[in-house]
C-alpha cells in the first residue's frame, strides 16, 4: 500500500527557510508527476511545485525563485525548500504523487509565517 507522509512544517518568521519532506512508502509505478499544493485558510487548493516525471518542474509564480523542490532518483522521497517566506505562504501543505492509475496525497503539513 502507498502512503505519502510529509515532515518538516511548522512556525517561522518572515525572510525565514523551511524545508519539507515527503516520504513514499510503498511501489510506485506509472509515475507522471509529483509535487507539492498547498491550502491556505479559505482558500480553494492550489499548485506549489510540480515536476514531470522525466521532465522538468513547474513551479507557481508566487514562489518562484524562493521554493526549489528536489527528489533521490527512485522518487522515494521528494523535498520542498522554501526560502524567504512570506506571511501569504502560511497553509497547508500537501505533497503528491500521480500515477496512471491514481492519484496519491499525503496527510498535510502545517506552515505558518508569522512575526
Amino acid at each position: 500500500q502507498v502512503q505519502l507522509v510529509e515532515s518538516g512544517g511548522g512556525l517561522v518568521q518572515p525572510g525565514g527557510s523551511l524545508r519539507l519532506s515527503c516520504a513514499v512508502s510503498g511501489t510506485l509505478s506509472g509515475i507522471n508527476n509529483m509535487g507539492w499544493y498547498r491550502r491556505a485558510p479559505g482558500k480553494q487548493r492550489d499548485m506549489v511545485a510540480s515536476y514531470a516525471w522525466g521532465g522538468g518542474t513547474q513551479y507557481a509564480e508566487r514562489v518562484k525563485g524562493r521554493f526549489t523542490m528536489s527528489r533521490d532518483n527512485a522518487g522515494n522521497t521528494f523535498d520542498l525548500q522554501m526560502n524567504s517566506l512570506k506571511p501569504e505562504d502560511t497553509a497547508v501543505y500537501f505533497c503528491y504523487v500521480d500515477t496512471v492509475r491514481r492519484e496519491y496525497w499525503g496527510q498535510g503539513t502545517q506552515v505558518t509565517v508569522s512575526a
